[in-house]
């Protein structure tokens, strides 16, 4: 884990709330996938603390780390700061920090995003697809409304199948991510199940996961303060959990949905 001041290279906006944030900094060599960063900008005065947000992949030049890159969703006075920065300003970051995704040796692989929460999928998509042959991969990709669905083109370049879905049927499936991947399931067997996004989402997945004795990984997005387990802000209680005094910075934010119990 470092602290230091990196330099911003690029901050572009995807859609109306999104935003790609591309930062120059070292020492994140050995990030791996599902781990993620605490952030704060220069001269920012509200909020007080930093936000977390996940590695969405590594920039690298010359076989060498050279950077890492945030997607982000403008929602409250921190991410709406942080999309007025420009190029050449600096922001302070703290990680990697947390527990990122085990992964397999072969097999078929499902990966699921809901909304923003598809921020470490391309990282994890990435790393997979140096293991794997890219017809076992499908992502799942699911939002509000077309503008949602993000990376699209990121999977592709990787030729890694897509299946996408709107709850306002304006691409893809009219529904929810979840109804594509029980289609799926049904009718192929997997391997492994990783996920990202809304805790209904999440809850929806371990389900099917757990019906079809499918292994599943699931990264649970919350709010924090500190990152490494010392405020206790991010900490779940023992109606998400299996057992108490569990935190998302420490213990996550990647979890075995067999460890949760999401039923509650």
């Amino acid at each position: 884990m470092i602290q230091s001041d990196a330099d911003i290279l690029w901050n572009r906006k995807l859609g109306p709330m999104y935003f790609h944030l591309g930062l120059s900094l070292r020492g994140f060599e050995q990030a791996v996938p599902g781990q993620f960063i605490t952030l704060r900008a220069q001269r920012q005065q509200s909020p007080l603390l930093r936000r977390p947000f996940s590695i969405h992949r590594l920039i690298q030049a010359d076989n060498r780390v050279q950077g890492i890159e945030i997607l982000y969703r403008t929602a409250g006075d921190c991410t709406r700061y942080l999309s007025t920065l420009a190029p050449g300003e600096k922001v302070n970051i703290l990680g990697p920090l947390g527990n990122g995704f085990s992964l397999p040796d072969s097999g078929r692989i499902f990966l699921v995003a809901g909304g923003i929460g598809v921020a470490p999928m391309v990282f994890l998509a990435e790393t997979l697809r140096q293991k794997s042959h890219p017809s076992e991969i499908t992502i799942f990709l699911g939002g509000r409304t077309q503008t949602d669905l993000l990376c699209q083109k990121a999977f592709l370049d990787l030729g890694l199948r897509l299946e996408l879905s709107t709850d306002d049927g304006s691409t893809g499936h009219q529904g929810l991510v979840t109804d594509l991947l029980k289609k799926h399931l049904t009718e192929t067997k997997a391997h492994g199940i990783y996920a990202c996004g809304p805790m209904p989402m999440l809850a929806a997945v371990a389900g099917l996961a757990r019906s079809h004795a499918v292994p599943c990984q699931v990264s649970i997005e919350t709010i924090m303060a500190c990152g490494m387990g010392v405020c206790l802000g991010c900490a779940l209680d023992d109606q998400v959990i299996t057992d108490k005094y569990r935190h998302v910075c420490i213990d996550g934010p990647v979890f075995d949905a067999a460890t949760l119990k999401f039923d509650n």
